[in-house]
């Protein structure tokens, strides 16, 4: 009489079978619209062609200027309401961490500072003490009120003891300035009453020199770690990560384009969903071959 014999799967095995099938649930439902990328107009829906960005994307990026110093005397509205110079936030032996956002940003300024307070959280080095942290909004109309109340809510999340952060306005212009002295671009749509940016923080010398770029939302903290060590001995690093995220917002009504993080977060699951699925059929062969091997010693003669 032949019996149906079913292989067991392990409790491993499943936990992993489980884990691909999210990262197929997230992967196809990160919330971002992207299906009208590179439209050009009602009715004409398709993907950009290769080498060309959307218009309202043109001149925005990162042009990296290592070991170029910036203009440390260029002030801006503390959380207090006063100026303050950059030179401030510069001591001998600690590097700085700039971020340029703007704190009213609906989409990728969160992330890039989230990602920050991540890896800030997984190094043994402390904001006040060893570096320093200057976030600065480049958007002219946002009040010291706001940047007081994203320190807040930043300093909570952080919840490092003697941790120092400093978040600062626009004061009369200078924050195009630094932005153009550390070659990031962006660009106002006064439509949307939003800003096209791309997406980075960037590592200084204690002497305001550019030591090195850190792109995207997620940054390891021993990449944070060491791009801080050596900024603090006054060296400059390539960045080998470039991959660069634009925040920029679709209007439906306008037919514009979708720009943002939702594209590379559907890649990225992708890759994760192929590596997931060679360890899931690494696996199953494992536990196939084992129950194989048992069912012939276990044969009787």
């Amino acid at each position: 009489m032949n019996s149906l014999r079913t292989s067991r799967i392990s409790p491993a095995l499943s936990a992993l079978a489980l884990g691909c099938a999210l990262s197929i649930s997230l992967s196809a439902g990160t919330g971002y619209d992207t299906s009208r990328i590179g439209a050009q107009g009602p009715g004409k829906g398709g993907e950009l062609p290769p080498g060309q960005v959307p218009l309202q994307l043109e001149g925005v990026g990162i042009d990296e200027h290592l070991g170029k110093p910036i203009d440390l005397n260029l002030t801006f509205i503390g959380e207090d309401g006063y100026p303050v110079p950059l030179k401030n936030f510069f001591h001998t032996g600690r590097p700085v961490i700039i971020d340029l956002v703007y704190y009213s940003c609906p989409m990728l300024c969160n992330l890039i500072l989230n990602g920050q307070v991540e890896a800030m959280r997984d190094i043994d080095w402390t904001p006040g003490t060893q570096f320093d942290v200057v976030t600065i909004s480049f958007n002219p109309m946002e009040s010291f009120d706001l940047a007081r109340q994203k320190k807040q809510g930043y300093m909570a999340s952080y919840d490092r003891p003697g941790a120092t952060w400093h978040f600062m306005t626009d004061d009369h212009g200078n924050a195009k300035r630094l932005a153009e002295e550390m070659g990031f671009h962006y660009r106002y749509d006064a439509k949307q009453e939003q800003f096209a940016h791309p997406s980075a923080i960037m590592v200084l010398t204690p002497e305001g020199r550019i030591a090195r770029y850190l792109y995207g939302i997620k940054y390891r903290s021993r990449d944070l770690k060491f791009s801080l060590a050596e900024a603090s001995a006054g060296r400059y690093t390539n960045a080998l990560d470039k991959l660069i995220l634009f925040c920029y917002h679709y209007d439906p009504q306008a037919n514009a384009y979708v720009l943002f993080a939702g594209r590379f977060m559907r890649a990225g699951g992708a890759l994760t969903v192929l590596i997931l699925g060679f360890f899931l059929w690494r696996m199953i062969r494992t536990e196939r071959s084992r129950s194989t091997g048992r069912s012939f010693r276990e044969r009787p003669a």
